[in-house]
């Protein structure tokens, strides 16, 4: 196990009807700034509901903020927050309006341009002393945003990660019966992004960390349990919980500890829904098998661990069980309804250059947790997506 430090300082208040807390957890002479999506907060009466509960604290609005947050939108927040002298942050949404919410709360006390915190890998304070605090309420169970410090933000057709110890959510509040209103495909992109960020911290190589490799697995069990179900019956609180839970989970930072990371799927899924507009989700069913199988034999031990402990298999040699497994997770994202070839959105081979230079530009030539996936690489993994 390599060694690490772990902190993670976000509150969890979870459970059904639990927006009355926000007047406990948010400071009593906070001037706040609610930030939502698209207008589901609104339609839904939910915003109405946390302004409610926030009670006599002066209270401004900014809506708009995009599935893919774009940098323009958020600096106009950036602006509201300036001038009307914001000093608590509370996003309303999923993981795209809390990834915008921490990018302002960092640009807004930035001494630097805040586009160069764009692509940034670690903000520190140097950059930014103040940080306004921000909480979170869940409407959308995917990212895992609520309680970890990374953000990703649009720069036009650019998907940039924005990392800072400093941005983590003061409090999440996780109310799953807030989602029981989800389109069927948004609550399945969420089922693979989570899934997903687990894989990417778990199939990589071993290296003697069965804890996190249980509570890896334990996860990724969880969402192939609930999966199908999460999505036919919206209704049902105690599987959502469990599914608004298990993407939490994913990625706030306790499996990671110790162990190796890949993340390249998601860098090249990135671009896919950069150019092609496909949903984050659907990006990353696309690549992540068919990379997988291109990586097959330097991530061998922990592929033949992830198909007997997550799916049993038990027969066939190491390379049939390997192959076994990944054959199995692309039926499971299949099965969720969310397609896991190119083609099927839509996209051709003649677009596979664009995404490569894409990728170079972006300085994402050697990925992965041992480095070396090239832009060679990554084209044989996009051909082979077809």
């Amino acid at each position: 196990m390599f060694d690490f430090e772990f902190h993670n300082p976000t509150r969890i208040v979870f459970g059904k009807d639990r927006l009355a807390e926000l007047d406990r957890l948010v400071p009593k002479d906070a001037t706040v700034l609610v930030t939502y999506g698209g207008g589901s907060a609104v339609r839904s009466g939910l915003l109405a509901k946390v302004k409610t509960a926030l009670g006599s604290r002066t209270v401004h609005e900014f809506g708009g903020i995009e599935p893919n947050p774009q940098y323009d939108t958020l600096m106009k927040a950036v602006v509201a927050v300036k001038a009307h002298g914001i000093d608590f942050l509370l996003a309303v949404g999923g993981g795209s309006v809390i990834d915008g919410t921490k990018f302002i709360a960092l640009a807004a006390g930035a001494t630097v341009d805040p586009k160069t915190l764009l692509g940034n890998w670690n903000v520190t304070a140097d950059l930014v002393p103040k940080v306004l605090p921000l909480g979170t309420v869940l409407t959308l169970p995917a990212t895992g945003s609520e309680m970890n410090s990374g953000a990703v933000v649009s720069l036009g057709h650019d998907k940039l990660p924005v990392m800072s110890a400093l941005a983590y959510p003061v409090f999440s509040l996780l109310d799953p019966s807030l989602t029981s209103t989800l389109p069927a495909k948004q609550v399945a992109n969420g089922i693979v992004d989570a899934f997903i960020h687990v894989t990417e911290q778990y199939l990589t190589f071993p290296v003697g960390a069965p804890l996190q490799d249980r509570m890896a697995e334990s996860i990724l069990q969880t969402l192939v349990e609930i999966g199908r179900t999460s999505i036919d019956e919206p209704g049902n609180y105690a599987v959502r919980a469990t599914h608004v839970w298990s993407a939490t989970m994913a990625l706030n930072g306790i499996i990671a500890v110790g162990v190796p990371q890949d993340w390249a799927t998601h860098m090249i899924g990135h671009e896919l829904t950069a150019l092609f507009g496909l949903d984050h989700g659907q990006s990353l069913a696309v690549v992540h098998p068919t990379l997988l199988a291109v990586r097959k034999e330097k991530k061998l031990t922990k592929l033949v661990q992830f198909a007997e402990r997550v799916w049993g298999v038990s027969e066939g040699t190491d390379d049939e069980k390997a192959d076994a497994g990944i054959a199995k997770m692309r039926e499971f994202f299949e099965s969720l309804g969310v397609k896991t070839r190119l083609s099927d959105y839509g996209v051709g081979v003649e677009r596979i250059p664009d995404v490569l230079a894409q990728l170079k530009a972006h300085g994402m030539v050697a990925l992965s947790e041992t480095q070396d996936l090239t832009l060679e690489v990554s084209e044989e993994i996009l051909r082979k997506s077809m």
